[in-house]
């Protein structure tokens, strides 16, 4: 494990330990507002589906590429996760969180075995053939490629697959 990857633990440990640290830390955050997407009401039952998973958890198949830990700017990428997938096919890769509960059962950040099962109560009509995920931690010029590239581009995709209603799960 490297040097930066050690630190990143860390941190993480010591922000879980003192959540004031974290609440401070927040405030001090750039809080990006968005003005240029119009408001759309959602039309027909979102729940009769499709229904995608997107998250920043970091989740990715193990046969994936891992996200970018080097970068001390995040990665902007993404990657999707059909959804013919299961928990044992995923990791994390994610320095900026203690994910030891989601190690165990990624459906605390990434909830798919819930959702097909949620499909198979039909409490949601169907599950889109695929879902997403980012790595949370992005900043500094990788914040402009993830708002003008890769979200357009993830939720192009979204609407390429009919999704009506998405879960976000943030980590």
């Amino acid at each position: 494990m490297s040097l930066k990857t050690e630190k990143d633990k860390l941190i993480a440990t010591f922000f879980e330990k003192h959540p004031a640290l974290v609440d401070k830390w927040a405030k001090s955050a750039p809080i990006i507002i968005n003005t240029t997407v119009p408001w759309s009401p959602v039309a027909g039952n979102p729940a009769e589906g499709p229904v995608a998973l997107v998250t920043t958890a970091g989740v990715h198949l193990k046969s994936q590429t891992p996200f970018d830990m080097v970068d001390s700017e995040g990665d902007s990428s993404f990657r999707v996760i059909p959804s013919s997938s299961s928990a044992k096919d995923l990791t994390i890769t994610h320095n900026y969180y203690n994910h030891g509960d989601a190690d165990a059962d990624v459906n605390v950040v990434f909830p798919i075995e819930r959702l097909n099962e949620l499909c198979g109560e039909g409490t949601v009509g169907h599950v889109a053939p695929r879902h997403f995920s980012f790595m949370g931690h992005i900043e500094g010029g990788h914040l402009a490629k993830l708002l003008e590239q890769t979200a357009p581009t993830v939720a192009a995709e979204l609407k390429k697959d009919g999704v009506r209603a998405v879960f976000l799960t943030p980590a």
